[in-house]
Order: structure tokens, then C-alpha cells, then sequence
């Protein structure tokens, strides 16, 4: 009986117990070892040890019958299943007698796969020790080599619903964004933001229908916000190639962007609007609530992805001169999109997984692919429950450009928009990632392209 990542917790793995099953996965140890008897087997590679295993009733814990390779791999197994009701560790599976099944089924990973999967590397990723005096001088040559690009902030409290009613001081960004090399950030405005929060289940939804106009009104006071910040600042805002090739470390500069279009409430002309009177140059069709232009993951599809206003106005971007950001939308919205574009396409904050969960952020390899064969950059983002170290964000970035290649892989930091905890709290940490880009493998040049060169090629392309 072959079993999938998918089935447990269901009936169909919780009436497998005491039968004999196949099943596939990447071993995680909590100490490093070439092989070993006992090990938990989880759906995708973990990013270190540190953060093993986030749900136990997830993950499966192996009793083998003879040392079995635990060195970043995927293993496929047979043994015996038992399912645990009342385990006191919290242990809901288990395989015993387990023994390795030679391919078909097996695959080793990538040089830069190991480093984000196998346990021996992640221990030393989330080691913390310092980089060599050759790995931070590399890294300055990559912050100074090109445009350093965030693809995805809120830096400076611009997103708060109450600061964009009611006022408020500013976070400091410009020093920052000075002090680490980071030479521009798509400063979002959130135009939902009235209509969602954080529930009991510790994600964000929406509660609420928005009254006719509210959300167009209160984008209006959210896009003259983020223009006082640049101003208050001396941010200079970005509407053209020129601007952004100026951009350079040591300076501080933005490029007006929105999560989600929902102050458009479905009015295609309002995007015209935006563009002239505030700048817009970055669009992200949807954030937290399913609005007019297409489903979002977080949520039960409605439109079945992309709608036709949604595919409008992706035409009316690409007319302009306006990035279109689909992240938060499903694979469909996603895949309908890319069949819409005559530009690339930017996905600008997420992370790789083998199997994402239902209404996570995560994405596939193919919904990654989908937006690289446009041409497009997905960004990677830094949260702390998933990326403990900077080294291990590193190897996350390493995973996807395994999935999509070096030009489609940048980053997406959520700047002051994450739940929980950023192991990016702020851009004076920046030549500290560039440091962990260059100890995980990347050249240089590479690294340069990950921290916004790939961005100012879409960049430039949008705007032609």
C-alpha cells in the first residue's frame, strides 16, 4: 500500500495501522549522522534541525531494521505502519521495521538542495559562526555591484490601519536602508486592511464585506501616506528606468507598490489613476480578501483564479508600465495570468515547498515555474518560524533557485507585514544575508542578481 503526504490525519492512513506501506520522504536527525536506525521521516527537507518537526502529527518516526543513509536525501520505504492515539510525546505515526527500497523512488537533491535539506548542512547553516574576512568582502561587491532591491515592504508603519486613518510617526527606513546597502524597496500600500485581521486559528482573514467606495477611500489615505513617508525621509520615488538605475547602495529610494488591488473595487480605469497621480509601478492583484480580480490561497476559490477584470487589468498594467505581483493568488490565478501578460511577472514573497499545506503562502515548484517562464522573479521572504538563521533563509533561496534558476529567484522581505518574527528585522542586516548568499555557494555575481538585479531586469522590461 502506497501512502501520500496528503493522507495523514485522514481515514485512509489512520486505517493503514499494523498493514505493510510504501511511502517517500526526507530523513531529519536531531543530531548528524551518515546513517541511522531511528529518525523522523517528514514530507520536505527541513531548513535545520532547530526547527524539527514543526507538527508531529505531520511527520512519521522511523524504527529501521538496518542503518538506513540519512545525508539529504529522499528515502522510500516500506514497514509496517502504526498510528498512535494517545502518545504522550505527540507522535501520531509510525513505520517500523522499515528498510530502504532501491529506485525507482529514490533521487538525490542538488549540491545547493543538500545545503538547504541535508541535516549534516543545516547544522552548520544555523551554526551562527562568523563569515570570513573573503565572504564579507564578496558580499559588499555584490551590495555595490548593482541596485539592491527589496520586491516587497512595509517599512516605516505605512501598512497600520489605524496610523494611515488617524497619523502617526514613521519607522525609520531610510538610515537602515543606508546603513546595510539597500538601495530601493517596494513600498506596499494595503488597501483591505479595514476588512481583515488575525483570528483565533493565527492567520489573517477577512470578517467583513467593505461598504461601497470604503476601500477606494481608504487607499487614497494609505498611497498619501507612503508619500509623506518618502518625503519626510528624502526617499526618492522611483516611476522610471532611469530612476532605478540611479539607485544605488548609500542612497534610498522607492517604488510605490500596492498589496492588492482592492481600492479599485473592480474599476479597470482606477488603475490609469494610480499610475498618474501616485506612481504606482508595482501592483499586487490581491492580498487577504477574495476581491474582484481572483482567488486568493488563503481562502476557498470563488472565481476558479483569475477573473476577466482581473485579466484586464493585468493588460492595462502591461499598457502603462505597472510590475504585476501575483503573490497571495492560487496556482490558477497564477497560471491564467501568465497566459494573459505580455511582461514578466513578479510572485514577490513566499518560499518552496515540496507539498504545500492547504491555504498556506507557500508554493510549489510548478506554481514557481509558472511565473519564471514568464520571465518573472519570485521572491523569497525571511520569516523566523521558517528561517531560523540567515544562513538558512540563504539555502531557502538556494532551494528555489534549484526550482526556477538564478534569474527568476530575488527577495521579498514583508518588511514589518510578517505575523510573527523576521530573521530580516531591517535592512542594516542586509550584508549579513549577502555574506550567507556567498557562503551557501553563490558567486558574486549571482548573489548580486538575488538581491535585485533579476528585479531590475523586470523592472525595466514592465516599463518598455
Amino acid at each position: 500500500m502506497r501512502l501520500n503526504w496528503h493522507e495523514l490525519n485522514g481515514a485512509r492512513a489512520d486505517s493503514a495501522d499494523g498493514t505493510v506501506v510504501e511511502i517517500h520522504g526526507f530523513p531529519a536527525t536531531v543530531l548528524p549522522s551518515v546513517h541511522a536506525t531511528h529518525f523522523i521521516l517528514t514530507f520536505e527537507p527541513g531548513c535545520c534541525p532547530g526547527c524539527f518537526p514543526r507538527d508531529r502529527a505531520a511527520s512519521v518516526e522511523v524504527f529501521a531494521a538496518s542503518p538506513i543513509p540519512t545525508r539529504g536525501q529522499q528515502l522510500r520505504l516500506s514497514g509496517r505502519w502504526r498510528v498512535q492515539r494517545d502518545d504522550a510525546e505527540g507522535w501520531r505515526y509510525q513505520l517500523h521495521g522499515a528498510r530502504l527500497l532501491e529506485p525507482p523512488g529514490w533521487r538525490s537533491v542538488s549540491r545547493r538542495g543538500v545545503l538547504a535539506a541535508g541535516p549534516l548542512m543545516c547544522l552548520a547553516a544555523c551554526s551562527g559562526g562568523p563569515s570570513s574576512p573573503q565572504q564579507q568582502a564578496d558580499a559588499q561587491r555584490a551590495i555595490q555591484a548593482a541596485a539592491t532591491v527589496d520586491i516587497h515592504s512595509h517599512a516605516g508603519s505605512i501598512a497600520s490601519t489605524n496610523h494611515i486613518r488617524n497619523g502617526g510617526p514613521f519607522g525609520a527606513v531610510a538610515r537602515p536602508m543606508q546603513q546595510g546597502g539597500m538601495a530601493a524597496i517596494c513600498l506596499a500600500v494595503v488597501s483591505d486592511g479595514p476588512t481583515h485581521r488575525v483570528m483565533a486559528d493565527g492567520r489573517i482573514h477577512p470578517y467583513r464585506k467593505p461598504d461601497p467606495g470604503e476601500l477606494y477611500q481608504f487607499g487614497q489615505l494609505a498611497f498619501g501616506r507612503v508619500h509623506d513617508l518618502a518625503r519626510d525621509q528624502g526617499l526618492a520615488v522611483i516611476t522610471d528606468v532611469a530612476g532605478l538605475r540611479a539607485a544605488r547602495a548609500g542612497t534610498a529610494s522607492a517604488i510605490i507598490s500596492a498589496e492588492g488591488a482592492d481600492f479599485l473595487e473592480g474599476q479597470v480605469d482606477r488603475v490609469d489613476e494610480a499610475y498618474a497621480k501616485w506612481g504606482l509601478r508595482h501592483l499586487q492583484l490581491t492580498h487577504y480578501r477574495v476581491n474582484e480580480l481572483g482567488d486568493i490561497q488563503t481562502e476557498p476559490p470563488v472565481h476558479g483564479g483569475l477573473t476577466d477584470v482581473g485579466a484586464e487589468v493585468i493588460r492595462r498594467c502591461n499598457r502603462l508600465g505597472i510590475v504585476v505581483d501575483v503573490a497571495h493568488g492560487t496556482y490558477d490565478l497564477v497560471v491564467r495570468a501568465a497566459s494573459v501578460t505580455s511582461k514578466p511577472l513578479v510572485l514577490s514573497h513566499t518560499s518552496l515547498s515540496l507539498l504545500p499545506a492547504p491555504y498556506s503562502r507557500r508554493i510549489s515548484r510548478e506554481h514557481a515555474r509558472v511565473v519564471a517562464k514568464t520571465g518573472g522573479v519570485v521572491g523569497v521572504w525571511p520569516p523566523a518560524e521558517e528561517f531560523p538563521t540567515l544562513t538558512s533563509m540563504a539555502a531557502g533561496m538556494a532551494r528555489m533557485v534549484d526550482a526556477v534558476g538564478i534569474d527568476h529567484v530575488g527577495l521579498g522581505s514583508d518588511m514589518r507585514g510578517l505575523v510573527g518574527p523576521s530573521i530580516l528585522p531591517d535592512y542594516d542586516r542586509l550584508p549579513g544575508l549577502a555574506e550567507a548568499l556567498i557562503g551557501v555557494g553563490f558567486s558574486v555575481p549571482d548573489t548580486s542578481k538575488i538581491l535585485g538585479g533579476n528585479y531590475a531586469r523586470v523592472f525595466e522590461t514592465c516599463m518598455v
